[in-house]
């Protein structure tokens, strides 16, 4: 029997970081009764006095907030990341530990409580693009990795819901950039071009899990992806860090995340949860003209916006696993508005 990826269960392997994962596309129709998480309830209001993020409030550790009225940075009040000059620690094979110094920052989207990247104008989100690259820039200076991300939404953890993303910088690169740098280093070597950019082409001319474009970026549901919504988003030239973005990919780049990030919330009309996370090339490396630019956004939810993937079981245990195709994902996606459903008339 010919396999048919639509309806067979197979294997797909993700090439930026050498792994593999279940496809089960036949246990979509199974019956749930499993956990479902309570309907977000939306009723922020654009300014909340007692919100440690809003202008002009006081943080938990006394520090008042300038009146900002742009994206605003500031050192997070409980770091996950230290400066010091400290030893590494114990030796031997089965157990061992190594010091890790850097920093970490809270970047506020905007001064409004209640608008979410997608609900902010493109001119706005331009203003975030520009603090994430100056950020890269001067970190990079100093550490190593520079880690961008936003966890958004309770279910991802997200402690405050005034919209915010974070900062990590390190002197270390991490274990799955360092997958990735391994991968695609060994597919440059291979094939003589640059993994991400090959695989952009690719998609761009199957169409078939491509999300949305544009002349300078690319959002497709990858073809290994995990999460049932998960997004790659690429740029179209070789670029190997958020700063080489010159101003025309920063104003297009802003188009791009506002029209997805309207189409998550449009699929299951909910402020869709995800964490997303840029990927450059680690900061004074030796080797990095194999590095791609990109963003990884992994949504958990899976049939509606109270029903989420659960990374359990075989998961944990074997490899991961999804049950709607990376190619049905992309269709849904691809067929919502540009419009956000909250302006739709």
């Amino acid at each position: 029997m010919e396999l048919d990826i639509s309806r067979h269960p197979h294997r797909r392997f993700n090439p930026l970081i050498g792994e593999w994962l279940l496809v089960s596309p036949h246990r979509s129709q199974r019956p749930w009764r499993g956990q479902q998480e309570a309907a977000p309830v939306q009723r922020l209001r654009a300014y909340d006095p007692q919100c440690y993020l809003c202008p002009g409030n006081r943080r938990s550790n006394g520090t008042i907030n300038p009146r900002y009225n742009g994206p605003f940075v500031f050192d997070n009040d409980f770091p996950a990341l230290l400066d010091g000059d400290v030893e590494d620690g114990a030796k031997h094979p089965l157990f061992q530990s190594e010091a890790i110094q850097g920093l970490c920052r809270v970047v506020c989207f905007s001064p409004s409580h209640d608008r979410t990247l997608p609900e902010l104008s493109t001119r706005e989100i331009q203003g975030v693009i520009n603090i994430w690259s100056q950020q890269a820039e001067e970190l990079g200076q100093r550490y190593r990795w520079v880690q961008i991300f936003e966890n958004k939404g309770t279910v991802m953890g997200c402690s405050n819901p005034h919209p915010h993303g974070q900062i990590w910088a390190a002197d270390r690169v991490p274990e799955t950039p360092l997958k990735e740098d391994y991968q695609q280093a060994l597919y440059t070597q291979t094939h003589g071009r640059l993994m991400l950019l090959e695989y952009a082409e690719m998609e761009a001319a199957q169409e078939e899990r491509v999300v949305a474009g544009n002349d300078h970026w690319l959002a497709v549901v990858p073809y290994w992806a995990i999460w049932p919504y998960e997004i790659l988003l690429l740029p179209r030239r070789p670029v190997r860090r958020l700063p080489e973005l010159d101003s025309e990919e920063q104003a297009s780049l802003a188009v791009m995340l506002k029209i997805m990030l309207t189409k998550y919330d449009n699929l299951f009309k909910t402020s869709f949860p995800y964490t997303m996370g840029w990927h450059g090339a680690p900061f004074d490396w030796e080797e990095d003209h194999h590095w791609q630019l990109h963003a990884h956004f992994y949504p958990p939810l899976l049939r509606s916006a109270s029903v989420r993937k659960f990374m359990v079981g075989y998961e944990m245990l074997a490899e991961a696993q999804r049950d709607i195709t990376a190619e049905q994902a992309a269709a849904a996606l691809r067929q919502q508005p540009e419009v956000h459903f909250k302006d739709a008339r």
